[in-house]
């Protein structure tokens, strides 16, 4: 799948590009300030874009789906290019719910405590060697990164 970003260097944003590109899709993005850590993250993988700004020339036919950011304004040239040639277009959730509606879903909610409970039930998933993907909101210790999407995991936290 041929995935572009708008707002790719946000905290959750390129955690998800990193893990659709772990699991084999192509992606590319842009955004108009990317700081660290997501800097060197995206860099790592080879997906921090070469100059920042916005750029409507990187949206083409070719592209299967585009994840909007929360910062990307109604005007963004590039998200009116995406509208113009009737791309599919994703908020976050929107895109998490697509990769996750065939799979058994357990989602953590409440005021306090949510990353604690969620990184409890993923490490004694890890200790029992079940695998599952997962969203967390915040980098926890022994873990890559804040999402994780396979086609083979039934479950996700």
């Amino acid at each position: 799948m041929n995935t572009h970003f708008i707002a790719i260097g946000g905290a959750a944003m390129h955690n998800l590009a990193l893990a659709l590109y772990n699991k084999g899709y192509k992606v590319t993005g842009s955004d108009d300030a990317i700081f660290e850590p997501s800097r060197s993250r995206l860099d790592k993988k080879g997906l921090l874009p070469i100059e920042l700004g916005w750029f409507p020339e990187k949206i083409t036919p070719e592209i299967d789906a585009i994840i909007l950011g929360m910062h990307a304004k109604a005007n963004n040239p590039e998200l009116l290019k995406a509208k113009e040639l009737g791309l599919k277009i994703y908020s976050y959730p929107e895109f998490l719910y697509e990769q996750s509606k065939n799979k058994t879903r357990v989602v953590i909610g409440g005021s306090h405590g949510k990353t604690t409970i969620t990184s409890m039930i993923l490490h004694v998933m890890h200790f029992h060697n079940k695998n599952v993907d997962y969203m967390v909101g915040a980098q926890l210790e022994g873990f890559d990164t804040m999402v994780h999407l396979t086609e083979d995991n039934d479950f996700i936290v």
